[in-house]
C-alpha cells in the first residue's frame, strides 16, 4: 500500500473516500463540516434527523454525494471531544477501513488526527494511521480452492496534517509503514500450517530477506554445525522428528560496525506436540503458533531494513520441530548445554527454553550491547496477563522500562514480572546443574528463572508472547505482536 501526508484543504482534497469525525451529539469535526457543506449538507441533515449521533462505534456511508471534493464520506462517532484519546482514534480509524472495504475504493484521505487526541502528538497519530491501514490489507495466507478471501482493493492511504506538522506526520506514516510491513511477514509465517513452515520453511525465508534487503546478511547452521558447537540443549528437543533442525542468524548493520549490536533472540518451535510429554489433543493445531518469536525477529529485521534504521541488530533463530519418536527426548534424560551446563529434563513439552538457552550462549561471540529473547514460551503467562499484556522479565531495570515504555507507545504492551531466588529454587536437580522445569506455581517466572541462568554478564530481557502473539476461536490467526513493541524500542535507541 501507498501512504501519503496531505495538507491540502478538506474541501479541496480530491479523493475517492474522506474519513471525517463525528463527535457525540452530532457534532460536527472541522474537516467533516468543510467537506459537508462543499457536499449538499448531508451529514448534518442525518444529525439533525438523529441518525448521527457521533457516538462512540456509530458508522455512517454516504456514496450518493452531490458535487464535492471526494465520491464518499465515511463517518466515524467519536464519543466526546474531551475524552478522545488514542484508543479511540485506533478504534475508529479500524472501523473506517471495515467500511472502505465493503466498496470499491481504491485511495482515501483520513482526517480523523486534525483535532488530535489527548494522549498523542502527530507523529503518533500518523505511525497509527498507516500501521492500522496497512494491517486492514493483510489476508491470512489462503489454502482454500474455493471461496478464497478477496483481496483489499485500497492501495493508497493518505493522512491529513497540518503545514506545520507535515515532517512529523510524515515521519509517522513511514515508522507506521514498516512495522505493518514487519507485522505482516510476521503474520505470514506464523499463519503457515506445520507442514508447510517447517525449520527449513523460516531458514528460506531468512535468505529471503537477505536477496530483498542488502542490509541484511543471512547465515544457515545445520544439525552438524550444532553439534560441533555443543548445542546438545536445542539438538535434544529434535531428536524425534526428521525434520531437520537449523540455526538461522541474520545480521543487519545499519551503524558503525564498532557499536555493539542488540540481540533478538526467537523461539522457533515450528510444530509443538509436546513430545514424549505429549499435549492433549484440544487446542492443538494452534502449536504451529509456538514458532511465532521467530517470526517476530523476521518482522522485525523486515521492518527495520525498510526504514533503514541507524542501528547494529542481529537476529538468532534455534527452528525445529518438537515430536515423539523412538529416538525422542525421554523424561528423566539429562542433556549437555553449549554453556557447558547440564539439565534433567523433566517435562519435553518444557522445549522452547532448552532450544532458547543454547541460541543465547551462541549469541554471546557477537558482544552485545543488549540481548532480548522472544518466546511462545509458557501457558502460566497466559493465565497471569491473558492477551492484553505480554510478560517482561529483564535483569537490568533501564531496559525492562525501555522496553515497557515501547509497549505503551506502539499500543503492544508488556507488563513487568519479577526474577528472583527464591523462584529458581524449584530447578534444582539431584541428578544435574539444573531442571528444566519447576512446580505448576509461577510457572512463567521458573521459565524465565531457567534463561536467567545463562545470561550472566548479559544486559538481557525475556519476552514471553504466549497470550498475545496469537488469538484463538473464530479468528484464530497471527496478531503480529510483538514486532510493534520490537520496533519501537529499536526506533527509540
Amino acid at each position: 500500500m501507498e501512504f501519503f501526508a496531505t495538507t491540502s484543504a478538506p474541501a479541496r482534497q480530491r479523493t475517492e473516500c474522506a474519513i471525517v469525525g463525528v463527535y457525540d451529539k452530532g457534532v460536527l469535526s472541522d474537516a467533516a463540516a468543510e467537506i459537508d457543506a462543499r457536499s449538499g449538507g448531508r451529514l448534518a441533515k442525518l444529525v439533525k434527523k438523529g441518525d448521527l449521533r457521533g457516538k462512540t462505534g456509530d458508522v455512517v456511508t454516504l456514496a450518493d454525494l452531490d458535487g464535492g471534493p471526494c465520491e464518499r464520506i465515511i463517518a466515524i462517532g467519536l464519543g466526546a471531544k474531551s475524552a478522545f484519546n488514542r484508543k479511540q482514534y485506533r478504534r475508529a480509524l479500524n472501523s473506517a477501513l471495515t467500511a472502505i472495504g465493503k466498496t470499491n475504493a481504491r485511495e482515501a484521505v483520513s482526517y480523523l488526527a486534525l483535532d488530535g487526541a489527548k494522549d498523542a502528538d502527530t507523529y503518533t497519530l500518523a505511525r497509527i494511521a498507516a500501521e492500522v491501514a496497512g494491517n486492514s490489507a493483510y489476508r491470512i495466507p489462503d489454502h482454500k480452492t474455493a471461496n478464497k478471501r478477496p483481496k483489499s482493493r485500497l492501495a493508497k492511504f493518505g493522512v491529513a496534517a497540518t503545514r506545520s506538522d507535515r515532517s512529523s506526520v510524515e515521519r509517522g506514516i513511514e515508522h507506521g509503514r514498516g512495522i505493518s510491513a514487519g507485522m505482516s511477514l510476521m503474520r505470514d509465517l506464523a499463519n503457515q500450517p506445520g507442514n508447510v513452515c517447517t525449520p527449513s520453511y523460516l531458514a528460506n525465508a531468512a535468505k529471503t530477506l537477505s536477496r530483498e534487503y542488502r542490509s541484511i546478511k543471512t547465515r544457515v547452521l545445520n544439525e552438524a554445525d550444532c553439534r560441533k558447537l555443543k548445542m546438545g540443549s536445542f539438538l535434544s528437543v529434535t531428536e524425534g522428528t526428521e525434520e531437520p533442525a537449523r540455526l538461522i542468524v541474520l545480521e543487519y548493520y545499519g551503524a558503525e560496525r564498532s557499536k555493539a549490536p542488540v540481540v533478538l533472540v526467537g523461539k522457533g518451535v515450528t510444530f509443538d506436540t509436546g513430545g514424549i510429554s505429549l499435549k492433549p489433543p484440544p487446542a492443538m493445531d494452534e502449536m504451529k503458533f509456538d514458532m511465532s518469536g521467530a517470526a517476530s525477529v523476521l518482522g522485525t529485521f523486515k521492518a527495520i531494513a525498510e526504514l533503514e534504521l541507524a542501528i547494529n541488530l542481529v537476529g538468532v533463530v534455534p527452528a525445529c520441530e518438537n515430536m515423539p519418536g523412538s529416538r525422542a527426548t525421554k523424561p528423566g534424560d539429562i542433556v549437555k548445554s553449549m554453556s557447558g551446563q547440564t539439565i534433567e529434563v523433566l517435562n519435553t513439552d518444557a522445549e522452547g527454553r532448552l532450544i532458547l538457552c543454547d541460541a543465547i550462549t551462541y549469541a554471546r561471540r557477537f558482544k552485545p550491547d543488549t540481548l532480548i529473547d522472544i518466546a511462545t514460551l509458557t501457558g502460566a503467562c497466559v493465565m497471569a496477563l491473558g492477551s492484553h499484556y505480554c510478560g517482561l522479565f529483564s535483569n537490568d531495570d533501564a531496559l525492562s522500562e525501555a522496553l515497557q515504555e515501547a509497549g505503551n507507545r506502539s499500543d503492544d504492551r508488556a507488563w513487568p514480572l519479577p526474577l528472583g531466588e527464591e523462584y529458581a529454587e524449584g530447578l534444582k536437580s539431584n541428578f544435574a546443574d539444573m531442571a528444566n522445569v519447576a512446580g505448576r506455581e509461577g510457572g512463567a517466572i521458573t521459565a524465565a528463572c531457567f534463561l536467567a541462568k545463562f545470561t550472566e554478564g548479559l544486559k538481557w530481557a525475556h519476552l514471553d508472547v504466549a497470550g498475545t502473539a496469537y488469538q484463538s476461536g473464530a479468528n484464530k490467526s497471527s496478531t503480529g505482536r510483538p514486532v510493534p513493541l520490537l520496533v519501537d524500542y529499536l526506533i527509540n535507541r
